[in-house]
């Protein structure tokens, strides 16, 4: 007899209370997937309002940033022996009635991951100057690189199959900045890839891990040195098992 699939939604979240406990109590409304936030050392009530909407608290000592804690989600997944993972972001960028077609989709083994686009299916999201510019870049690169097209590289909606979260738990995952490196690194290993319509908001705060000139241009550096990375071992490093014991 099989045994019943295991789900969990990872939260990576820092200073999120204003947002945190309603994304926790809209998610409950749908999904009997269990609810993981990863507090990156918050400096306010993120962790006590995830608590008390009903989520299980994972806290770091002290920041250690978007990727990082994405990481920890993955390895608590494959510890607790979870079959399928979705996660998605603490300031409500993203709509939680998504979760179900997500999972359905991931189930149906025909991709091993998924992701939200904002900008299939007739939406219009609207992405600052920086944040277009950057799309527009990596769609590219992608399209170079894979010959497949990727409408929304950046998307941090995404579910994972169990066999792709578990090698992020590996030192092969890019903590500093998991983007269109991600995507590359998942097709050079020859993984499915999809995208799914779904509607975002911009961030309600206004906030983004991106601010300011030098960070975005940090951000940028990283990126590509990391896919100048990925592009350098030989297609046979990533389809070798021992790469990833």
């Amino acid at each position: 007899m099989d045994h019943k699939q295991k789900k969990c939604i990872i939260i990576p979240a820092y200073n999120e209370e204003d947002t945190i406990g309603g994304i926790v109590k809209n998610i409950k409304k749908i999904t009997s997937a269990d609810i993981i936030v990863i507090d990156d050392a918050s400096e306010d009530c993120t962790a006590e309002k995830a608590r008390y909407a009903g989520a299980l608290i994972i806290s770091h000592p002290f920041n250690m940033g978007y990727g990082t804690a994405l990481q920890t989600g993955y390895k608590y997944a494959v510890r607790n022996r979870y079959d399928f993972l979705l996660q998605m972001d603490g300031d409500g960028q993203h709509d939680p009635r998504y979760i179900p077609e997500l999972f359905r989709q991931i189930e149906t083994k025909e991709c091993d991951f998924l992701m939200g686009s904002r900008f299939l299916g007739g939406n219009k999201y609207k992405a600052g100057i920086f944040k277009s510019f950057g799309i527009r870049i990596f769609r590219l690169i992608i399209r170079i690189i894979t010959g497949e097209t990727v409408t929304d590289p950046t998307s941090g909606y995404q579910c994972l199959s169990r066999k792709v979260f578990a090698i992020f738990t590996r030192d092969i995952f890019p903590c500093d900045y998991p983007d269109a490196n991600v995507i590359i690194l998942l097709y050079r290993m020859g993984f499915k890839i999809r995208e799914v319509p779904v509607d975002m908001v911009p961030n309600p705060s206004g906030r983004s891990m991106h601010q300011g000139g030098a960070t975005l241009m940090y951000y940028f550096f990283k990126m590509f040195l990391s896919i100048f990375i990925i592009m350098l071992r030989e297609k046979s490093f990533y389809s070798s098992k021992r790469a990833f014991k």
